[in-house]
């Protein structure tokens, strides 16, 4: 995958790869020693979609970074 600058990813639309919308990038959680990207924190908004990924306390899907296939105009993640 080509780089992407994390700035230019600020509220993109996160999509299934069934086409499923899944709510905006919120933000990214990273390892702090590794610096490897661990997780998207993907904000739900209004949408009541079913998901299989884990939650945070504020109800945001938690979506592991090897799960993203492709990054353009949204961001499709494998579901």
């Amino acid at each position: 995958m080509p780089d992407v600058l994390a700035e230019n990813l600020s509220e993109k639309e996160v999509m299934g790869s069934d086409g499923a919308s899944l709510g905006t990038l919120y933000n990214i959680t990273m390892d702090l020693k590794t610096g490897s990207l661990q997780r998207l924190v993907v904000d739900p908004g209004e949408r009541s979609t079913s998901t299989q990924f884990d939650h945070d306390e504020h109800g945001n899907y938690l979506v592991p970074v090897s799960r993203v296939q492709a990054v353009k105009d949204t961001i499709v993640v494998a579901r």
